[in-house]
């Protein structure tokens, strides 16, 4: 019987897999037709480029059968999903109201109820010495609620009050395309102009009350290219029009509300126009002409025009000029460049001006006082932190408003003192059941091969073992020069208290540690990117705060460029990988000028038509770099009509991985929202918490928590 045991137990198990796998889901299979293009003198076969046709039926079938198969293979996960999205609404305190910013005669709110997917957009009038009044009428500006009814998708862009407070300009998407109509609503009567134009990116009141100046986008493209001048009951008249595909236009207004601003912006370069509020139909001035390899913007106080300017440096220097000088040359400088201090924003006011500047991946903000020309930093309490503009919309107000918060300290708003060091804190966001002496955060910094030090922020619970046996997951971005922030997410304390670690790796190709660190992450330097990736998840391992078999990833957009790239380049350093929305098909995109965001890209990842940078960007394209071996557990996720990735490039990568992957094909899944969804996911705040719990349960699943 000893001998007959060890055979019976096999024949068991071998008949127990067999009938598990006859059960098993069978993983869809796209078809294969035959596509080539010729590049560059080579030809390139892609037999799931017919994916790219969204109407055609067949693609939709395909999308729903990976749906499908999806939840089939996760269906054991909906307790852990519904348990998590449990513990997410739970700790959100649902009824609530933001902090009231004061604009004029009111102050502007938003509030949301229990229950409801959208936030309620209200203001009152200002009570005594301006102060927020509870008692005062609310006026309803926008139920976004109400507006959303028998639809799946409701976002607001732009909202834009008339000086006056009678008017109030606004934007709507409907689909998740980011492509925006715009509406006026008279806030004494409740009438609304709708569709008064489509496309729209931007909108400013001139101060007549009557005037609005809008850009619009290219109808393939998606380029910001037009803007148009709008008197309420007329036709709009085309001001100007943006020629150069690398540019894209947008209009704003100073802060002192005396000129409107249009400007047209590439990666490098930058062009700006101003006109007089009180004169809409007056000629726009050029501020500084366009330069090569010049960015620079601006804001107005006291006849001048104070410029936050590259011409001496990439981290930016701010230049006064008188308004109509049309040089830096002879102006005053305000704030120097430094090769270690990126200025990353000028706030003007009548009396002061506040200064954002990122050093060491963290900001920090100074205060100059015009009166004395003395200058105070404003500091923050923690080592990782990350701190915004909150909102100071009023010229002459003698506070200004940020946004603190950290990886464990949730959002907090500040009213500073611009003339003493006095702060109020208006508001800090409850978080029910949450104790913040749990956890902790730090800044590590993790050797890259050429040398560089690369900044990691990292949460845990105060016992996390560092042995590492415990689970770490990896999040970074890396691209357009984007500093990731280390915020605050109540949603993230499911993971800390499963003993999951948390960490961004701040890696090239944001602006973390100055333009600089932007530009060697970028064009023919892109892949310090993901090299910077590896070796901070090699860094972690290597200090035992996890293994690889515990270690799992995140990035989404470019980060899921990042994502592809990584997982080609080391596929076994990574237990599992979500790459959402991921920029994965490089070639067929950055060869095709009509999709949205190709040209303009040029700058940023190369022009694919100048055969250096096209071997270079097709050497790390994930799409094309695609193997016969083993990846990690990996989930893509996308929306049907993504407007800035498009879904084809999700769903043509996993097609081709299908095609590719040894083993298990549960181990591949892709999740594509059908209906209307945006490159952001779902509008509802409620059906984002559903997605996140989902995605957050897969990856736990990934190294076996499961409860």
């Amino acid at each position: 019987m000893r001998h007959v045991l060890p055979f019976a137990t096999a024949a068991f198990a071998f008949l127990h897999s067999f009938l598990l796998a006859q059960d098993a889901p069978k993983p869809p299979v796209a078809k294969q037709v035959e596509h080539k293009e010729t590049w560059h003198g080579r030809t390139f076969s892609d037999p799931w480029f017919w994916l790219r046709e969204k109407s055609n039926p067949e693609v939709r079938s395909w999308l729903e059968s990976e749906n499908a198969f999806t939840a089939a293979v996760t269906k054991d996960l909906k307790p852990l999903q519904e348990t998590l999205y449990q513990e997410m609404v739970a700790r959100v305190k649902q009824t609530d109201l933001s902090v009231p910013v004061r604009d004029g005669r009111f102050h502007y709110y938003a509030r949301t109820v229990e229950g409801q997917q959208y936030p309620i957009h209200c203001r009152r009038p200002a009570g005594a010495e301006g102060r927020f009044d509870e008692k005062a009428a609310e006026q309803v500006l926008l139920d976004q609620n109400a507006m959303a009814k028998g639809g799946a998708y409701l976002d607001i862009g732009d909202r834009q009050v008339s000086d006056d407070g009678f008017l109030l300009a606004y934007t709507t998407d409907a689909t998740g395309f980011r492509q925006y109509t715009l509406h006026v609503k008279d806030l004494r009567t409740g009438e609304v102009r709708a569709d008064l134009a489509s496309r729209v990116t931007g909108v400013e009141w001139a101060a007549d009350g009557k005037t609005l100046f809008f850009a619009t986008e290219h109808e393939v493209t998606k380029r910001s290219d037009q803007l148009w001048r709008l008197e309420l009951g007329k036709t709009p008249e085309l001001m100007r029009e943006e020629k150069d595909e690398l540019f894209r236009m947008g209009v704003m207004r100073t802060r002192d509300k005396k000129y409107l601003l249009c400007g047209a912006g590439s990666t490098d370069s930058a062009e700006w126009w101003y006109l007089d509020a009180a004169t809409p139909g007056g000629e726009w001035q050029v501020v500084l002409p366009r330069k090569k390899g010049h960015r620079y913007r601006f804001d107005h106080r006291d006849g001048s025009f104070f410029v936050v300017s590259d011409d001496k440096g990439p981290n930016f220097r701010v230049v006064q000029i008188p308004v109509g000088q049309t040089s830096l040359d002879a102006g005053k400088e305000i704030v120097a460049h430094k090769d270690d201090v990126l200025v990353s924003g000028f706030d003007l006011f009548a009396g002061h001006a506040v200064v954002q500047e990122r050093t060491l991946a963290l900001p920090r903000f100074r205060v100059l006082d015009f009166a004395t020309g003395a200058w105070r930093e404003i500091t923050f309490p923690e080592p990782v932190y990350s701190a915004f503009p909150g909102g100071t919309p009023e010229f002459s107000s003698t506070t200004f408003r940020i946004n603190y918060q950290s990886l464990v300290t949730p959002s907090c708003v500040y009213d500073y003192d611009l003339k003493s060091p006095a702060r109020e804190l208006k508001k800090q966001t409850e978080v029910a059941g949450y104790d913040p002496t749990k956890y902790r955060s730090e800044r590590l910094w993790a050797p890259a091969r050429d040398g560089v030090k690369v900044p990691i922020s990292i949460v845990y619970r105060k016992d996390h073992p560092r042995d590492g046996s415990a689970p770490l997951w990896l999040y970074a971005y890396g691209s357009y020069g984007f500093a990731m922030p280390p915020t605050f997410d109540p949603s993230r304390i499911s993971l800390l208290d499963r003993g999951v670690a948390f960490a961004i790796a701040h890696i090239r190709g944001g602006n973390d540690l100055g333009e600089k660190w932007h530009k060697d992450g970028m064009l023919m330097k892109k892949k310090n990117t993901f090299f910077d990736f590896i070796d901070s998840a090699e860094f972690l391992i290597g200090e035992k705060w996890t293994q690889k078999e515990r270690l799992v990833i995140e990035g989404g957009s470019a980060g899921g460029l990042l994502m592809g790239a990584v997982a080609n380049l080391r596929p076994d350093l990574f237990r599992a990988v979500h790459s959402a929305v991921p920029f994965v098909d490089v070639m067929n995109t950055m060869m095709d000028a009509s999709l949205p965001l190709t040209v303009g890209e040029y700058l940023e990842w190369g022009n694919p038509n100048e055969k250096e940078a096209f071997e270079y960007m097709l050497s790390y394209s994930p799409y094309d770099n695609l193997e016969k071996k083993a990846y990690p557990a990996t989930l893509v996720t996308t929306s049907f009509n993504d407007s800035q990735v498009m879904y084809w490039e999700p769903a043509k990568y996993v097609a081709k991985l299908r095609t590719l992957l040894p083993g298990d094909q549960r181990n591949l899944l892709l999740q594509c929202k059908l209906e209307a969804a945006g490159h952001g996911g779902s509008s509802g705040r409620y059906d984002q918490w559903r997605d996140q719990a989902f995605e957050m349960a897969w990856m736990l699943a990934q190294v076996g928590i499961t409860r």
